[in-house]
């Protein structure tokens, strides 16, 4: 995997962020809001990791 295919697939990933973000607006969400807020906790440790290990890739 090169380098322009990280980033893309990076990018791919958050953007996905943003809907996990307003899914947890919803109020009718009922108990899928803790797994939706895991969700959310679990993909910004993964982004934080990877530009801790890829800072030339993650800007």
């Amino acid at each position: 995997m090169d380098k322009q295919e990280l980033q893309q697939k990076i990018k791919a990933i958050q953007s996905k962020r943003e809907v996990l973000v307003q899914l947890l607006a919803q109020p009718e969400l009922g108990t899928l809001r803790i797994d939706v807020t895991q969700a959310l906790e679990e993909m910004d440790d993964l982004l934080a990791e990877f530009a801790q290990v890829f800072p030339e890739v993650a800007n």
